[in-house]
């Protein structure tokens, strides 16, 4: 009995200190006596670091790790697999009834006299019209995913078509808002409302945030909310086209319409400066048909019925874009802590109604789902969006804030990120 003892603790002796050197995630708890000795395994955990502004998220983008973070794998198996098919039928019917919708309020407009007393009205119209026509941007949108039919062909001619309507360069905007879904919240190789950063590099990071924040506080929140506003809404998709304005630093300068030099040619890699050029023709033919649209009902019938819709349809999208991405508790992240999956994740679903989804195809409602895989159609993606909030609902991230109070908020506060000490997040700091 001794010697089986003694054997029995030799054992033990020999062995503890070799789990100690093989898996330094498990810790001992002091041992009494032999009965009672057990492993327990030692998870990372974070904090609301102090000085953040909280939204309607109450920080919870901040307390997501990357072991939160579900792999394809798992979103595969927790959302049905019909919600990951298109229907070609289904795609049309959706591009009739926004088609339908434009084509009965144009009809609208065409009646209203183009005369100064009818200001108001033509106002309301661009208001209606642009934010009806939204709804055909946002198809043209997943016809540039892959979203819309697995008939190539029809899709691509479909969201050329949609898009060179709009003076979206069909092929360019595919290429560079790829690039968007692939670093999602990336400092360096984001595409979109990338922020600038307090004491940044200006190499990896964007230089000059210090600046901004002292701009926003010499003006009051309130004067530099709105102007970020109208500079966001009223310039920013021509400015992001034009000149690759809020995109990360690592692609420089970039134009949609031009591939080469003066621009930067990094964002349009092989094929792709072709596919800027076949892009053009498109919109070229539109310009054409606008000029001679001006030519035979006047300058002011173009401005009316379709320059100040589309302008109202480029706010939509940079508000949609901005809001998605954006709030004053949401990191921007450094490549060591980022994933495809982690910035998907970095998504924001919030409350635009059933009006407004409706008419966009709910996509800013559904928006996480989208970029955990941008090839859900959005008639899959309210059941997909459910299935995802159920299966990682600490990951998964709902913002109930009103829409126009959330714009509000990430208009005046949010300003310039700084590098959080020790890690490789980016937070936004107080104005």
């Amino acid at each position: 009995v001794l010697s089986s003892r003694l054997m029995l603790a030799v054992t033990v002796a020999l062995l503890v200190p070799g789990l100690a050197l093989h898996a330094p995630a498990l810790r001992a708890l002091p041992v009494a006596p032999m009965g009672r000795l057990r492993m327990v395994a030692t998870a990372p955990s974070l904090s609301i670091p102090e000085g953040v502004q909280l939204s309607g998220l109450n920080g919870q983008a901040l307390l997501v790790t990357m072991d939160d973070v579900p792999s394809k794998a798992d979103i595969k198996r927790a959302v049905p697999a019909h919600c990951f098919t298109r229907q070609t039928g289904t795609s049309l019917r959706y591009l009739a009834q926004s088609l339908a919708i434009q084509a009965g309020l144009f009809a609208l407009g065409r009646a209203i006299p183009l005369t100064l007393a009818m200001l108001p009205l033509w106002i309301a119209y661009a208001l209606a019209t642009g934010t009806a026509a939204t709804g055909l941007w946002v198809l043209a949108h997943e016809c540039g995913h892959g979203a819309f039919s697995d008939n190539r062909r029809l899709q691509n001619g479909v969201g050329y078509v949609l898009h060179s309507a709009l003076l979206v360069p069909y092929f360019s905007w595919q290429r560079s808002h790829a690039v968007h879904h692939a670093h999602t919240n990336h400092i360096s190789d984001g595409e979109t409302h990338v922020p600038m950063v307090v004491q940044g590099n200006g190499v990896t990071e964007h230089a000059g945030g210090e600046d901004d924040l002292a701009s926003s506080r010499a003006m009051g929140k309130g004067p530099y909310g709105a102007l970020q506003l109208l500079l966001h809404l009223g310039f920013g998709w021509p400015a992001y086209l034009l000149a690759g304005k809020t995109g990360g630093p690592k692609y420089g300068v970039s134009n949609h319409f031009w591939p080469t030099k003066p621009f930067s040619k990094a964002l349009w890699p092989a094929q792709w400066a072709k596919k800027v050029w076949l892009s053009d023709w498109g919109i070229g033919l539109t310009l054409a048909c606008l000029g001679l649209w001006a030519a035979k009902a006047g300058l002011a019938s173009v401005v009316a019925l379709y320059v100040a819709p589309l302008v109202v349809v480029n706010a939509w999208l940079v508000a949609y874009t901005w809001l998605q991405h954006t709030d004053t508790d949401v990191p921007h992240l450094a490549a060591s802590d980022f994933s495809y999956m982690r910035g998907a994740f970095l998504s924001i679903d919030r409350p635009y109604g059933p009006l407004f989804d409706f008419l966009h195809h709910k996509i800013g409602s559904t928006h996480v789902a989208h970029h955990i895989d941008c090839t859900i159609p959005h008639y899959h993606a309210l059941e997909a969006t459910n299935a995802i909030k159920a299966a990682f609902p600490k990951a998964y991230l709902y913002d109930p804030t009103s829409v126009h109070r959330a714009l509000w908020r990430v208009a005046s506060n949010c300003v310039a990120v700084k590098k959080e000490q020790g890690s490789g997040r980016y937070l936004w700091v107080a104005p």
